[in-house]
């Protein structure tokens, strides 16, 4: 019996949140398997805990401070899952997912093709879906350089399973081996970036980094711009570049310099760009 350690946080969702377990619970579950899940609600004031408890009284709530934001949220509940059993896999999954009744089959197929192919177990990414547009939001990424600018290619699934450099967490299956050897997310990174930067880090480790076959779950893309607009003040376009839900400056700063140094004086003037004279910024991306 294999035992997953799904691992989730959320803040004032509490509707997203709900589907997203529901989803979970409602997924096929191959009998070799079981999972846990371990749920970091960051001080909610919509009644998240409530429901959780009150609808799925089998999730470990893990209350925290306030302050954790998404990646501090993943690294309590990965620590509280390690503390707790010895898992085999963990299972990192974003609250504003639904995932596919078959999104576990499609993990195992992966799972087996790594082995087969890089006689080792690694990490593998589940791709989801705009549910309005039928566009990719998440999943796997490859990376497009030309030793100056570095530009992250998005991965199409495919029904077969697809190497690449880094990928988003929204739904993330991590081996116990891949832990033992590279640990969890840094503890650099508040919010973002820190799935970007763990799997890349496996990547540099020769771990194999997979996108699993098919659609995995449905997800939203609500990022939006990464910049704030001229009509907006320069003390809250200045306070967007230093927010860890924003621009979060030193720890991308960090990103860059660790993992694609000759892109980091690009990366510094396209920060300041954005924030100085955003008008240019907006000209540059239509441009593009």
């Amino acid at each position: 019996m294999k035992v997953i350690a799904v691992l989730i946080t959320c803040h004032n969702r509490k509707k997203k949140t709900i589907a997203c377990l529901k989803s979970l619970f409602e997924a096929e579950l191959p009998s070799e398997y079981k999972f846990d899940v371990y749920l970091v609600d960051d001080s909610s004031t919509d009644g998240t805990s409530e429901a959780v408890e009150s609808e799925f009284p089998i999730v470990n709530v893990i209350e925290g401070n306030g302050l954790l934001f998404w990646a501090g949220g993943m690294r309590l509940a990965w620590k509280t899952a390690i503390k707790k059993q010895n898992y085999d896999v963990f299972l990192l999954i974003n609250d504003d997912v639904r995932l596919c009744v078959d999104f576990l089959n499609n993990f195992i197929k992966t799972e087996k093709h790594s082995i087969k192919t890089k006689r080792m177990k690694g990490i593998y990414s589940g791709a989801t879906i705009d549910e309005n547009t039928k566009k990719i939001t998440y999943g796997g990424v490859n990376i497009k350089t030309n030793h100056l600018i570095v530009r992250l290619e998005s991965l199409f699934p495919t029904e077969y399973p697809q190497y690449c450099k880094l990928t988003n967490a929204n739904i993330l299956w991590v081996n116990k081996e891949v832990v033992d050897k590279i640990g969890i997310f840094d503890v650099r990174f508040t919010h973002g970036i820190a799935d970007y930067e763990y799997t890349l880090r496996a990547s540099k480790k020769h771990i194999p980094v997979l996108l699993a076959p098919n659609i995995c779950g449905f997800c939203e893309n609500d990022h939006g711009n990464n910049w704030k607009s001229a009509n907006i003040s320069f003390k809250e376009r200045l306070a967007y570049l230093k927010s860890p839900t924003g621009l979060a400056y030193k720890e991308y700063l960090y990103y860059i310099k660790k993992n694609f140094p000759l892109f980091l004086p690009y990366s510094f003037i396209m920060l300041w760009l954005k924030v100085l004279f955003p008008f240019f910024w907006e000209r540059y991306k239509k441009k593009m």
